[in-house]
């Protein structure tokens, strides 16, 4: 297979919005770029599609342990890497290969290319923290082509 759709996610701190989970559906692999909160959370992810997730750092407890602080994704041609905090990156992505790079932590949703890759944030669905979104994004991924786009989701929690 050469085309993906990816759903992305991340800081839910213990809670999955039932919105979210809709917009999940018919997704191929769903990242959760850590801060998960509550390992319930993954299986209901896992419901829906195989799931990736990092460690964030307010992940604690056995469970949280189990995650790793990194992941690489390889998709066909593309080249995936996960992390929580974008500032903890001590590799050279460009050196290394990566087409994307996906991170949370910031709460703030971010979709921007620099120097061949694309930066992914997809803010975070859960508790609203300031006057920040409640977003998530969908990666779309044909071959070595690659595409995001941020999804606000309406609510008022």
């Amino acid at each position: 297979m050469s085309k993906y759709k990816i759903g992305v996610i991340s800081d839910t701190h213990g809670l999955l919005r039932h919105e979210a989970l809709e917009m999940l559906k018919g997704v191929e692999m769903i990242i959760h770029a850590g801060d998960v909160g509550d390992p319930e959370i993954l299986q209901k992810l896992k419901e829906i599609a195989p799931v990736v997730a990092v460690r964030g750092n307010c992940d604690k407890g056995e469970w949280a342990y189990k995650l790793n602080k990194t992941e690489v994704i390889k998709l066909g041609e593309v080249l995936i890497y996960v992390i929580h905090n974008i500032n903890d990156i001590d590799i050279d992505l460009e050196a290394a290969g990566f087409n994307i790079v996906v991170s949370g932590h910031s709460h703030k949703p971010l979709n921007i290319e620099d120097n061949g890759i694309l930066f992914l944030n997809p803010g975070s669905i859960g508790p609203r923290r300031f006057n920040l979104p409640i977003s998530m994004g969908i990666l779309n991924i044909n071959k070595e082509k690659v595409n995001a786009n941020l999804i606000e989701l309406d609510s008022n929690i």
